[in-house]
């Protein structure tokens, strides 16, 4: 592999905007009644058999180890007096929208992550301001102002930083992290936390004795690429505050999926249905984020033997509805999956968008 200069484009004013618990924070507004209690989006597990999964949740509830992805019934082990609200996904996508809305006030380069949050570049804004940080500021209180609810962000020279900057103080928060500042902030980061970096991955970093960004700089290029390839080579510059992607505001998106690897091995039926139905949930809010319907779901297996098998099936309407989607993940699985195999990685994927 070529291995390229060390060139650090520190020209850009980026923002991440991240909204606080998201869709908690919609029924709390919506409900004044809320406020102050620990609030899951996610099936209430009395009421559906001990099925479903965390969609999020506020932070009252965050306070009892409940986050997302978790079963509902753990969340409701560690958390019994919390309110589950299953959700209200076209409300949630209709803020969403508003919420794009405001940031087109201030710039048209704009690239959404999900319906949540999304990156901003404000080098050149329509308000003619030189300081991201203050752009930053006004689109946190637009948001508050208009539609009562609060977010988190982060700014700097690039998406990466800005991703890791609003992460770093929830919620409410504006993080700035200037190119002179970058180096400091990284080197004390956990490794798990830089984003991009996947359980998998830390696990396997943690065996080369890496757990910080300091311990990352140590490491050589070549190392790093033997070991994971072209992300080997990102993460040689991202650990040296490199990142030099720009933000981009007119991607076609000809899919979308989620996919997750597990480390302990699925055998058991209702673990692969409760992970169906988490993956169907993930794509639809992405979905949603990017105003997208899909009519072709696709389902990836891979075994423990690494063997890997995909399977495809078209609806008659494009839809973005989870519950349309776990059901038909469902039916490919029975047709196509073996539990007794030993399933080391499950994938949802919607194409044929509209």
């Amino acid at each position: 592999m070529l291995i390229f200069p060390l060139i650090n484009d520190t020209s850009r004013k980026i923002i991440h905007i991240d909204m606080d618990a998201f869709f908690a924070a919609i029924e709390e507004r919506d409900n004044p009644s809320l406020k102050g209690q620990a609030v899951i989006i996610g099936q209430d597990p009395r009421l559906s058999g001990g099925r479903g999964v965390v969609s999020t949740c506020n932070y009252e509830a965050r306070k009892f180890g409940v986050h997302s992805a978790m079963s509902s019934k753990e969340a409701y082990e560690r958390c019994p007096q919390a309110i589950f609200i299953s959700g209200n996904y076209e409300k949630y996508q209709k803020v969403g929208l508003e919420i794009r809305e405001i940031f087109k006030r201030y710039t048209d380069l704009i690239e959404p992550l999900s319906i949540d949050e999304a990156y901003l570049d404000v080098t050149e804004n329509k308000l003619g301001l030189k300081s991201a940080v203050k752009i930053a500021r006004l689109i946190q209180h637009d948001i508050w102002n208009e539609l009562g609810l609060t977010s988190s962000a982060g700014v700097s020279y690039n998406k990466f930083l800005a991703k890791l900057a609003s992460d770093y103080e929830k919620p409410h928060g504006l993080t700035v992290i200037r190119p002179q500042e970058a180096q400091d902030f990284l080197v004390k980061l956990d490794i798990a936390k830089f984003y991009g970096v996947g359980k998998k991955t830390v696990q396997k970093l943690h065996e080369m004795k890496v757990y910080t960004g300091a311990d990352l700089l140590q490491i050589p290029e070549m190392t790093l690429i033997d070991q994971f390839g072209r992300f080997g080579y990102d993460l040689y510059r991202k650990a040296r505050g490199i990142s030099n992607s720009a933000v981009k505001s007119d991607r076609i998106r000809k899919s979308i999926g989620k996919e997750r690897t597990y480390a302990k091995l699925l055998y058991k039926e209702e673990d692969i249905e409760k992970e169906l139905d988490l993956l169907a949930q993930k794509v639809a809010v992405s979905l949603e984020g990017h105003q997208k319907l899909g009519k072709t779901l696709i389902l990836k297996i891979r075994y423990a033997d690494f063997s890997t098998l995909t399977k495809r099936r078209s609806l008659d309407l494009a839809t973005a509805d989870s519950k349309v989607m776990s059901d038909l993940a469902g039916d490919l699985f029975a047709e196509l999956g073996d539990p007794g195999r030993g399933i080391r990685l499950l994938g949802l994927t919607m194409t044929n968008l509209h």
